[in-house]
């Protein structure tokens, strides 16, 4: 079956050339279609939701026919000689949007549940359809809202001797919205998380068990074994799902000084994976090497892994000291006692021991919870919006505490309220619509 949708003021008038009829509000018809010639192109539903009760806000009239490319790209000549044009990508959505029937929030959850990679994407990306992300902020905005009228109140009726300041009320509920503000910063966190997952780059020297490492938590064969040192030549990426969270993972070339222009270029790839990775994973074989936090940043200065230092200093580093089954050491986690230093990670990749600990770690890392009820998608210009409000809300508190400014307060609640509105659409951009709606598909 294929469909075709039209929305826009001329939908009936399409639909008395194609249908020959005027159909009935949504009511389905099963009817011929026809051409501009009168014969009948093909057979199917044809369904017609006057505006406003439809997606996009206006007259929409659904065809729904055989499916394959030749019925349908004919259909869809017909529409455009009969007066339709082609829908530019994310237009539906778009017009859903400027017609009131979606906010901005709403109408991206659409793509991103087009674009969901696993179950959990899926629900949490409906559930920002349905709202719930919106409900979240909108409700943050009323408080603000109400902030600023009574800031504005004691600003612009000082007669009638109103103290802003008076018993810590504005004090207490700045902290309030502060407080509420975190609380759903922690949960778009989360939504992006479920959304773009985490990049995660291994590194380490030949034949340290890179490629073990990466069947190992894929869950299958995707990098070849052998003894051989140097298997890897270029980059090998894999992603994959640890109980919802999307991973990003990519096995390197052995670092090592080579001669062979082949795993020189494998090499140079493993060093610019490693800039753009949240988490760096550093395999030891510990059947050999002896390597942990008294020894770590003489390992990697005096060998080739010395770009690892920047990873260490910003604490993107595990330590995996695998090969743990020719130790005769158990699995294990060791977690340091300064959170500057890099988690240790013992274990045996081909044998599959311990990679559950690898797995809790990596999600520890990213503070990831599996969403349960009330968890939405986001994206990073959500969280964007949300760290300048804070911003702002934070420099409210501040100017509060120490200057007693009502109007600096009012001020920085304005910026707030502004930037908690760019997430709804309350307060956007033309530039900022067309960037997203473009990166929807068509039809969309």
């Amino acid at each position: 079956m294929g469909i075709v949708r039209v929305s826009g003021p001329g939908c009936l008038a399409i639909a008395a050339r194609v249908l020959k009829f005027s159909p009935t509000p949504r009511l389905a018809h099963y009817c011929p279609f026809y051409n501009v010639d009168d014969s009948v192109l093909d057979q199917g539903i044809a369904l017609f939701f006057p505006g406003p009760n439809s997606f996009t806000g206006e007259d929409v009239l659904e065809l729904q026919g055989h499916g394959g490319f030749y019925v349908l790209d004919a259909l869809l000549q017909t529409l455009l000689q009969s007066g339709a044009r082609l829908a530019r990508p994310g237009e539906f959505t778009e017009r859903a949007f400027l017609n009131d029937k979606l906010d901005l929030a709403q109408a991206e959850a659409i793509a991103d549940l087009i674009d969901s990679s696993s179950a959990e994407a899926a629900r949490s990306a409906m559930r920002t359809l349905q709202g719930e992300f919106s409900r979240l902020i909108d409700s943050l905005a009323d408080k603000i809202v109400n902030l600023r009228v009574y800031l504005e109140a004691a600003i612009d009726f000082t007669d009638e001797e109103i103290d802003f300041l008076s018993e810590g009320r504005i004090g207490e509920k700045l902290s309030e919205v502060n407080l509420q503000l975190d609380q759903i910063m922690a949960q778009a966190r989360q939504g992006a998380l479920i959304r773009e997952g985490m990049a995660v780059v291994i590194v380490g020297k030949p034949n340290a068990g890179k490629s073990s490492l990466l069947n190992a938590l894929a869950g299958k064969d995707s990098a070849i074994v052998t003894d051989i040192e140097g298997t890897t030549r270029d980059v090998l990426s894999e992603q994959i799902h640890i109980d919802g969270m999307p991973l990003h993972i990519t096995d390197t070339a052995g670092l090592r000084d080579s001669n062979d222009p082949v795993e020189q270029e494998g090499i140079r790839r493993a060093m610019k994976a490693l800039e753009q990775a949240d988490r760096v994973l550093l395999m030891v074989d510990s059947s050999r090497e002896n390597v942990d936090n008294s020894n770590l940043f003489d390992y990697l200065n005096n060998t080739i892994l010395s770009p690892l230092l920047p990873a260490v200093d910003s604490a993107r580093l595990t330590i995996i000291q695998n090969k743990a089954d020719l130790t005769g050491l158990a699995a294990e986690r060791i977690n340091p006692d300064d959170a500057r230093q890099a988690t240790i990670i013992r274990l045996a990749a081909k044998q599959r021991q311990g990679i559950e600990l690898l797995q809790q770690h990596l999600k520890d890392c990213m503070g990831f919870q599996a969403a349960g009820e009330g968890g939405f998608i986001a994206r990073r210009r959500h969280l964007d919006a949300l760290n300048k409000a804070q911003q702002c809300l934070q420099q409210a508190i501040w100017q509060l505490e120490h200057h007693g400014a009502a109007e600096l307060v009012a001020e920085d609640l304005r910026h707030a309220h502004q930037h908690l509105g760019e997430i709804t659409g309350a307060f956007t951009t033309d530039d900022l619509l067309g960037k997203i709606f473009s990166s929807f598909c068509i039809g969309k």
